[in-house]
């Protein structure tokens, strides 16, 4: 291949238009096609076919949000500062020595692990982190683990 010496910009100075003929032919969309993701449908088929085969049609699925479920979490230090006024308010009672929380009907789903606890409980709860219920189980509780209505 042969290697051009001058760019095709300083070849044709003088010439106004560089070699794109009439005054305009070689400006805005109508050079390319139209502007964007234009003609796709068109005159741009067989570019789509090529390069974009997957651009038209439904792909995949979407599950409907009315079943996903979401839950309302609390951590193990935030159940650490409620247990005292829990238990003040007849909300968790003592067991032994441990307070049993029933999570679900304080308005929470889930329990996660972030910080720790200074009481021994047994906690009620939808869903709990691994992480979570070692710690509890390490504190000397237990969690169990109850199915949602």
């Amino acid at each position: 291949m042969v290697v051009r010496r001058g760019k095709k910009s300083r070849k044709y100075r003088g010439y106004r238009t560089h070699g794109y003929g009439s005054i305009g032919q070689h400006r805005k969309s109508g050079s390319r096609g139209g502007r964007g993701a234009v003609g796709f449908h068109k005159h741009k088929w067989s570019w789509t076919l090529k390069y974009f085969p997957d651009w038209y049609g439904k792909h995949g699925f979407t599950s409907p949000l009315a079943l996903k479920r979401k839950y309302n979490v609390i951590n193990l230090d935030q159940l650490n500062e409620l247990i005292s006024k829990l238990v003040r308010e007849g909300k968790a009672i003592y067991e032994g020595d441990k307070v049993v929380i029933d999570l679900p009907s304080l308005g929470y789903g889930k329990l996660l692990s972030r910080g720790h606890l200074n009481y021994k409980v047994k906690v009620y709860v939808y869903k709990a982190s691994e992480s979570a219920i070692e710690k509890i189980k390490n504190s000397g509780g237990e969690v169990v683990l109850t199915m949602r209505e």
